[in-house]
């Protein structure tokens, strides 16, 4: 049988296939009967750029309706979709694009010249696509008679690479299967209690695990309407909560919410679940939610490599500050950095194995067979207890990740940009606690006595290099880093000095 993660979404479609599956708030709809005769034509149109089984399809494009047929598209050619931040830069790009090797690049439109310049030099055919469902992929598909088939796939085939980084070194590609995808959906569909006439709120980009694969496989495993937001725009949120059952944000989006002076638990009276994740949310702001609203956020924990590890319990008790239990067919323990388990309570590394962990990094097979031990279980780097029920706590990374607004920012990265800025030295990146961003990115840097550039002068020379959200808040000038004796320099000590910014 078949393991194509398209077929296991299509066969849980309604019987009712003119029921809505994505509903836009200008009153735009797709029903699921235009699913399959959509992804169709686009899977006609990426066989006529070029795309095979195998190859790679490089989309980096606003939010829309067509972001998510052309995922699904691609899973019906067994093509391995890699979505960007449409907000990377011309440089940011060009490495993803050089890494991934993609046989077809889709991209916003025609002013994004310097990337369409790079991909073609790479030899990638070069379609476009907007908000407006304009462009050339469009002018493509309209002339394209459907490719009805669905290729028959093994599980272990690659469906995705997603693009995730350490502290060190360059971003490298997750490569996640139709079975490691699959799984994860059939499980949070189960432990989150989805159930006949649900509605999805859908506020969250479509570029990475958390809007792309979550939200949308557990809509569609439940035949669900997904509310579609184009981006979390706070009014539009709160107009949607009362026609909606099932809401997935970051903290970000709670803090918002609990601003706005519209949020009581009569306009959440229909809402059934709140689930946060992506970062850490702080229990001041889950308590305060309740208060509000009289809901409890499940909290859960994922990582780019295993997509979903645990949640807090649909029934029973939701601790703030924990992320709950593991979830069905996966393992975890924590372990000392030499993989030896650890007793209950003890601080650790935590590691998991399970169907849904990834099956190495793109191209990258030395990486790969570090991260893993010999006995399967992959090390997340990231710091955790295990109480004796179970319960899972993530109390800090061992990898100096830092995550804002729900998005990944890594600190060598930002560190590499602001090294090569003439007068500075070095520096060090860290995440400093946001009540609304969950952390907040702060450079502290070594300048040369005669530096003259101030804090938004080297702000504004980071713009060009990055994304935004990468670009640091804060600049702050220190005559030296604190470093161990082994010339590492010690974030930690940043972090505690600066928990409270000047």
């Amino acid at each position: 049988m078949s393991e194509n993660l398209y077929n296991i979404l299509r066969y849980r479609f309604p019987k009712n296939r003119g029921a809505k599956f994505i509903e836009t708030p200008n009153d735009r709809s797709i029903m699921y009967d235009d699913v399959d005769r959509l992804t169709a034509i686009f899977a006609a149109a990426m066989l006529n750029l070029g795309i095979d089984r195998g190859h790679r399809l490089l989309v980096s494009i606003d939010k829309s309706p067509e972001a998510i047929l052309i995922y699904l598209a691609a899973l019906r050619l067994e093509a391995i979709f890699v979505p960007l931040n449409p907000t990377y830069t011309d440089r940011e790009f060009k490495y993803f694009l050089e890494n991934s090797t993609p046989t077809v690049v889709i991209l916003r439109n025609k002013k994004d010249k310097a990337k369409i310049a790079a991909a073609k030099q790479m030899g990638a055919k070069v379609a476009t696509i907007n908000t407006s469902n304009e462009g050339s992929f469009i002018d493509l598909a309209n002339v394209c008679k459907p490719f009805n088939l669905i290729n028959a796939t093994k599980k272990t085939q690659p469906a995705a690479i997603l693009y995730t980084s350490g502290t060190t070194g360059k971003p490298k590609g997750v490569v996640l299967t139709h079975g490691n995808l699959s799984s994860n959906g059939k499980t949070l569909h189960h432990v989150w209690g989805f159930q006949p006439g649900d509605v999805l709120l859908h506020a969250l980009p479509v570029f990475h695990v958390h809007g792309l694969f979550v939200a949308i496989h557990c809509a569609m495993l439940n035949a669900s309407k997904i509310i579609y937001l184009e981006k979390f725009d706070i009014d539009l949120v709160i107009d949607q909560l009362q026609r909606a059952t099932v809401m997935m944000g970051v903290p970000t989006f709670y803090t918002r919410l609990l601003k706005h002076p519209s949020l009581d638990a009569s306009l959440c009276k229909n809402m059934r679940l709140f689930i946060s994740g992506s970062a850490a949310l702080l229990p001041q702001t889950w308590i305060d939610f309740k208060a509000k609203t009289k809901h409890e956020i499940i909290e859960r924990y994922r990582m780019s490599e295993a997509g979903m590890i645990t949640s807090n319990p649909l029934n029973g008790e939701r601790l703030p500050g924990t992320v709950g239990f593991t979830l069905p067919d996966i393992e975890v323990r924590v372990t000392s950095e030499d993989g030896t388990k650890l007793s209950s309570g003890k601080i650790g590394v935590l590691e998991v194995k399970g169907p849904n962990v990834f099956s190495g990094y793109w191209r990258r097979p030395e990486l790969t067979a570090t991260e893993f031990r010999s006995d399967g279980f992959f090390i997340s780097g990231d710091m955790a207890t295990v109480s004796a029920s179970g319960r899972i706590k993530i109390v800090g990374r061992n990898r100096d990740l830092i995550i804002s607004g729900g998005l990944n920012v890594y600190p060598n990265e930002i560190e590499d940009s602001l090294n090569i800025l003439p007068g500075i030295i070095e520096s060090a990146v860290i995440g400093v606690i946001h009540p609304d961003l969950g952390e907040s990115v702060v450079a502290c840097i070594v300048t040369e006595a005669s530096f003259k550039c101030d804090e938004n002068e080297i702000i504004d020379a980071l713009k060009n290099q990055l994304a935004s959200y990468k670009v640091p808040r804060r600049i702050i000038r220190l005559e030296s880093l604190p470093k161990n004796i082994m010339g590492k320099i010690q974030k930690n000590m940043l972090r505690q000095r600066y928990s409270v910014l000047p």
